[in-house]
């Protein structure tokens, strides 16, 4: 089950979606601590404590965007499922790209959801108040 304390790392390139995330985490009264990074290789790097980006509490739930600069979404997920310390953190797509094979690499590399980004900020409301219910059922390891 999903408490306060668990971390959350959002990785997206893109900022005014970032904004969305955390206004929606505002106005859905979730309040755990939320680390955001640019690109995969960022989010790899604070992962993993490179350039004294150690993240602590270390995010047990990822919200990955798919396309990125530097290092997509599905990279990400290849490096992040071949390290042993990392490879159990619990990851959703959250993501404009409706393709297929984007979809069906995601779900090979295990991911617990694919989420297609809502353009209207409603629905965008809807979807990380869906993922707050889901995060409440679920245990985290």
């Amino acid at each position: 089950m999903l408490d306060n304390s668990t971390a959350i790392l959002l990785v997206e390139d893109d900022e005014v979606d970032v904004m969305n995330v955390q206004r929606a985490f505002r106005n859905n009264h979730i309040t755990n601590p939320l680390y955001v990074a640019g690109n995969g290789l960022e989010a790899l790097a604070m992962l993993r404590g490179e350039n004294g980006q150690k993240l602590s509490p270390v995010p047990k739930i990822i919200m990955l965007d798919i396309n990125m600069p530097k290092m997509n979404g599905i990279e990400f997920l290849k490096e992040l499922r071949a390290n042993a310390d990392l490879r159990s953190i619990s990851v959703f797509v959250l993501t404009t790209s409706d393709e297929e094979g984007d979809r069906t690499a995601a779900y090979e590399m295990n991911v617990a959801g694919y989420i297609l980004k809502p353009v209207e900020p409603d629905k965008f409301m809807e979807a990380v108040r869906n993922l707050k219910q889901f995060w409440s059922l679920i245990e985290l390891p």
